[in-house]
C-alpha cells in the first residue's frame, strides 16, 4: 500500500519540475528578453524600495514611479557609483483626474474661503496613477554592457518586450547623463 502511495506523488513531482523547468527554460527566457540588452523583467521588482517620483507633462502626461534594488539604493544613499547587480526600474501610469480626490480638495479649499479660480487650478493640477503605460529597466553590468557605459536598458509593454526601434534609442538618451553613471533620477530622501 506504502509503494501505492508514493508512486503517484512522485510522479506528480516531477510533473511539477518539468513544467517548472520549461516556464523558465532559456527558451522562454529569451522570448521575454528586451532586445539589443537581452534584459528581463526581474521577478519581484515590484517590492523594490521607491527611488523618487516625477511628473512629465504634455504630450507624453504621466507619472513615473522609480524603484531600485537593494544594491542600486544603497548605491544612491552612499553617494557611490553603482556596482554591477544594480538595477533601476521606472514604471509610468497615465495621469489621469481623480473626482474622488477632487470632491475633498474641493471641500477643504471651499472650507478656506478661497476664491473659485484657486479652486479649479488646485483641481486641474491634481492627478493620481491611471492606467499603466510601461515599465524600463536599467541593469549594470560593467563587462556585459561596456559599450553602453555599463548599463543594459529594457522597456517592456504589458509584460512583453518593446521593438528594437525603442531600445537603440536607450543609450543615446541616457549619455547626456554621462557625469552621473548615466542615470538621471536623483534619491529622494
Amino acid at each position: 500500500m506504502r509503494r501505492m502511495t508514493f508512486l503517484p506523488m512522485v510522479v506528480a513531482t516531477v510533473a511539477g519540475v518539468v513544467a517548472f523547468t520549461s516556464r523558465t527554460s532559456p527558451r522562454a527566457a529569451a522570448q521575454d528578453a528586451a532586445p539589443i540588452y537581452g534584459v528581463i523583467i526581474p521577478p519581484g521588482y515590484r517590492d523594490w524600495r521607491m527611488i523618487s517620483v516625477a511628473h512629465v507633462g504634455e504630450p507624453v502626461n504621466d507619472l513615473r514611479v522609480k524603484l531600485g534594488n537593494d544594491m542600486a539604493v544603497k548605491a544612491y544613499q552612499e553617494a557611490r557609483p553603482f556596482p554591477d547587480g544594480a538595477i533601476i526600474a521606472r514604471l509610468a501610469y497615465r495621469a489621469v483626474t481623480s473626482e474622488e480626490n477632487n470632491k475633498v480638495f474641493r471641500a477643504a479649499a471651499e472650507q478656506r474661503g478661497l476664491p473659485a479660480e484657486q479652486i479649479e487650478k488646485l483641481l486641474v493640477a491634481s492627478s493620481v496613477a491611471g492606467p499603466p503605460t510601461n515599465v524600463q529597466f536599467m541593469v549594470k553590468d560593467s563587462k556585459k554592457y561596456a559599450s553602453t557605459g555599463g548599463w543594459g536598458f529594457a522597456q517592456f509593454t504589458d509584460g512583453k518586450p518593446d521593438g528594437e526601434a525603442v531600445h537603440k534609442t536607450c543609450f543615446a538618451c541616457h549619455a547626456p547623463a554621462k557625469d552621473r553613471d548615466f542615470v538621471f533620477t536623483s534619491y529622494a530622501r
